[in-house]
């Protein structure tokens, strides 16, 4: 997991470097794991039983059952998958759904989406650190409500919702299914899904392979398939398992669980440094409510973009918003916690990890700093 002598990548919420054990693992099941884990051949019966492997020790990881488990492209698909096969399968229950104004695009376009086929999305209100206000919450809950949906933490300003406060709440409600997003979330905190119908995440946050993420789908919860035509490791998703990549997953999900509480311990040591020596030359958006490993900040006055690549020059690398989402002038996460329209177009995502050095926040602050005096503000 090299990144170079010279870069400084700041942008793990983006995506991961794979980690070396993850790759090998890759790499001997694609050599070696040659059948179709569906055929009924010896080659194929060798496949299936790494798959349920796998998929037993993912779900065992995850406090669920294994056939609860659902392999897809990744987090957007995942996403899509949960809150369109909920809804196409019992929209008869209602036409209510309830979201915060901080999700990704791969849940608010599809929210759009079903907003254009008559859905009422109503979006949450939030609290000064960004969390949810849980008695507006409470108030706007009724027998219409067919979907909550929502990020256990928020892919931009790192705000951590109290999600298991709302799987509470929600088992009064029991046509209401509640999906939450967990891809900032795993390795960052402690994951409890009793309470939770559908969850999603992605393989590449974990220091794993791209092109693979899981969708927890408890047995009581019937959707309809996003991707349809055969079974694959189950009936709600089609297409070859992708055998090398589920194996992948399994083996990276446990890693960075593995010492958790200790890399984190590192990662908010860093964070509070990193936080401690911008304070005065920025503004800091994220809150008290934040994971330590996102620090987003702006400097009213410069772009974002322009920043960006001053810091790329260096060849330090951030991000100026989700890597996913749409192209704008602003973001919408910082206007929705500030309601300042320069802070919101001047945003920068600073996204460290357990493998982030001291060393490179101190060239990171060092660099900012001489930025900052050369870039003029409007």
């Amino acid at each position: 997991m090299v990144l170079g002598d010279i870069m400084i990548y700041l942008d793990y919420s983006a995506t991961t470097p794979v980690n070396d054990e993850v790759l090998d693992t890759y790499n001997k099941v694609t050599k070696e794991y040659i059948g179709n884990a569906n055929s009924i051949h010896s080659l194929g019966r060798k496949s299936k039983i790494l798959e349920e492997q796998s998929t037993h020790q993912i779900a065992s990881l995850l406090g669920v059952k294994d056939d609860e488990i659902i392999y897809t492209s990744g987090a957007s698909e995942s996403n899509n998958t949960a809150i369109k096969g909920v809804i196409n399968l019992y929209q008869n229950r209602g036409k209510h759904i309830i979201t915060t104004p901080l999700e990704h695009d791969s849940v608010e376009v599809p929210l759009t989406y079903l907003e254009r086929r008559g859905f009422k999305v109503d979006y949450l209100k939030l609290k000064e650190d960004g969390t949810i206000d849980l008695d507006y919450f409470k108030s706007i809950l009724d027998d219409e409500t067919i979907l909550v949906t929502l990020a256990a933490v928020s892919s931009e300003i790192g705000i951590i919702q109290p999600y298991e406060e709302i799987g509470k709440i929600l088992k009064d409600y029991p046509k209401c299914f509640f999906h939450v997003d967990l891809t900032q979330a795993i390795g960052k905190i402690k994951i409890n899904l009793e309470d939770v119908d559908m969850a999603s995440f992605s393989t590449h946050k974990l220091f794993g392979p791209k092109g693979i993420g899981v969708l927890v789908k408890k047995e009581h919860v019937v959707i309809e398939p996003l991707i349809q035509g055969g079974k694959s490791t189950t009936n709600f998703r089609a297409g070859t398992p992708a055998l090398p990549l589920i194996a992948s997953t399994a083996k990276a999900l446990r890693l960075v669980l593995d010492n958790m509480d200790d890399k984190n311990n590192h990662v908010k040591e860093l964070s509070d440094y990193l936080k401690n020596n911008i304070k005065d030359m920025v503004e800091i958006n994220s809150t008290e409510a934040s994971v330590p490993h996102i620090v987003n900040f702006s400097v009213p006055g410069i772009k974002a973009e322009t920043l960006l690549h001053a810091l790329e020059e260096k060849e330090i690398y951030v991000s100026t918003k989700t890597a996913c989402s749409a192209s704008s002038s602003y973001s919408k996460a910082v206007m929705t916690l500030t309601n300042d329209v320069k802070r919101s177009s001047s945003s920068i995502r600073v996204s460290i990890s357990y493998l982030t050095t001291k060393e490179e926040i101190d060239t990171f602050i060092k660099e900012l700093k001489e930025i900052l005096k050369s870039i003029p503000r409007t």
